[in-house]
């Protein structure tokens, strides 16, 4: 079965059924599974939000099993300065590697679950994102597309959206400002809106218990900010999803930062995204195992041509992990 959402140029709420449009007005086609607008168990009807790309309709599709199993998403990283993405080692010396929109469109292909953008220098230089970057992007691509970096109001995550963006990420704009967050999910519904963390490592004390510290733009600013208690903050003002982004392994490729992925996710009751530090593909395990992740980020390990997504999701899956299967079987 297919739902079809208006067809007006502008985001709405799914407050019921959604209606059904002609065929004939319908000139692009989405699928997008986090939006299906679909009854839960109680048989009543989520908001889900309506994003409608450039004066495109996005059509939701109902997608049923027999049995539902949450796999874990492997997610690709865009890290963009300047037009280009580059990547770097703790938050420095990076280098550029590559066409943003290029990039996006070789891991779509090659079976990536989602796929994150961030204006990393945005934050920094206080200027907004790169939008054109955004929507030539989304253009490509026809998976969940999460952007981040200079999102500082309401209006910025709505252009972002309307650019083509299924997510909006939050970070340093959230610790100055943490009703962003709630003001976004009740805009565009917390499935939208992404709590983005860096944190790094720090000597445990009365102000920092968990040991664990959040930073500001791009790493560069320690906040006294517990990392742990940020978590529970911004899952209880409306984030729908949490990426622990660890500065220490950022770039290492010596293994995601496992204590701090799990703390968090043991203390949360939203999806955990891990970053930093996924150099093979028994680093993604551990993190989706002894980590408890639900989505790991990837960047230099694929960005340089170490391994590819499906060389990754075998692995996985060969070893019990659950993922979206879009490598051949034998």
């Amino acid at each position: 079965m297919i739902h079809y959402q208006s067809t007006e140029t502008r985001l709405l709420d799914c407050a019921g059924p959604p209606p059904m449009i002609s065929m004939r007005r319908v000139r692009k086609i989405k699928y997008v599974p986090e939006k299906s607008c679909r009854k839960d168990r109680r048989g009543t009807w989520p908001r889900a939000p309506t994003i409608l790309l450039g004066g495109y309709t996005t059509l939701f599709f109902l997608k049923r099993k027999k049995k539902p199993m949450l796999t874990k998403r492997i997610i690709p990283c865009l890290d963009v300065r300047a037009g280009q993405v580059t990547k770097g080692v703790e938050f420095k010396n990076n280098i550029d590697i590559g066409d943003p929109v290029a990039m996006a469109k070789s891991y779509y292909d090659a079976g990536a679950d989602e796929i994150v953008f961030y204006d990393i220098t945005a934050s920094s230089d206080r200027r907004d994102i790169m939008i054109d970057v955004v929507s030539r992007t989304a253009e490509e691509i026809f998976i969940p597309f999460s952007v981040g970096g200079g999102l500082r109001t309401y209006d910025d995550m709505r252009r972002a959206l309307l650019a083509g963006a299924e997510k909006v990420s939050v970070n340093s704009s959230a610790v100055l400002n943490p009703g962003l967050i709630a003001q976004g999910a009740k805009a565009f519904g917390r499935q939208c809106v992404v709590l983005s963390m860096d944190v790094k490592k720090v000597t445990p004390s009365a102000a920092i218990p968990s040991g664990y510290e959040i930073y500001i733009n791009g790493g560069r600013q320690p906040m006294g900010l517990d990392a742990l208690a940020w978590a529970k903050q911004g899952e209880e003002l409306g984030a729908g999803e949490l990426v622990v982004n660890s500065i220490d392994a950022d770039g290492t490729q010596d293994g995601y930062e496992l204590r701090l992925t799990r703390m968090i996710a043991e203390a949360v009751g939203i999806p955990v995204i891990a970053s930093g530090g996924g150099g093979t593909p028994q680093h993604l395990y551990d993190v989706f195992t002894e980590g408890k992740a639900d989505a790991a980020i990837v960047a230099s390990m694929i960005h340089f041509g170490t391994y590819t997504i499906p060389q990754i999701k075998r692995y996985l899956h060969d070893r019990g992990v659950p993922v979206r299967e879009t490598f051949v079987l034998p």
